[in-house]
């Protein structure tokens, strides 16, 4: 299964914002920079977490981003599902059924083997995306990453947040 490089975009920047004080924000561009990525594509990948909760997005010149509920309460699935989107990664189309010499509807009583195959993999998948919450892998970071990399995230965040009044 591939995963478009949104989603690793967004589940960076979710991870980064854990690290936020409380009612601070972070903004898009400053992100951007930081995850060496366009503003413009970052920003189409925060409004679909804006859009689906997982983000809030504080107007004006002292706003930007922040995690919309605790890190324990988003899993990797909310964030993938907010980026590509709740459809199947496989869309059976039925081809079994297309084609010169393929027998009407009558000989296919059972469903496609191979869609109901792909349904498991992709519900096994989901599950283990559902079972990892933001929080784990930031606990998972703080823990087990080179420290000049935990450095680098928390001097970003203590550099670029913007603090609410």
């Amino acid at each position: 299964m591939k995963l478009g490089e949104g989603v690793e975009v967004a589940v960076h920047c979710a991870a980064v914002m854990v690290g936020l004080e409380k009612h601070s924000t972070l903004p898009a561009a400053a992100l951007a920079e930081f995850h060496g990525v366009s503003a413009s594509y970052l920003v189409k990948h925060l409004k679909a977490l804006v859009a689906d909760g997982i983000l809030d997005s504080v107007p004006g010149p002292a706003g930007g981003y922040r995690l919309a509920r605790p890190p324990e309460r988003i899993t990797l699935l909310d964030i993938v599902l907010a980026v590509e989107g709740r459809k199947p990664a496989f869309r059976c189309t039925d081809i079994r059924r297309r084609g010169p010499g393929a027998p009407d509807a009558t000989a296919y009583v059972k469903p496609c083997g191979i869609n109901a195959a792909m349904l498991r993999a992709e519900h096994a998948y989901r599950q283990a995306l559902a079972a990892t919450r933001l929080s784990d892998i930031v606990a998972e970071f703080q823990s087990e990453a080179d420290p000049r990399s935990v450095a680098r995230g928390c001097a970003f965040v203590a550099s670029c947040q913007r603090k609410q009044p």
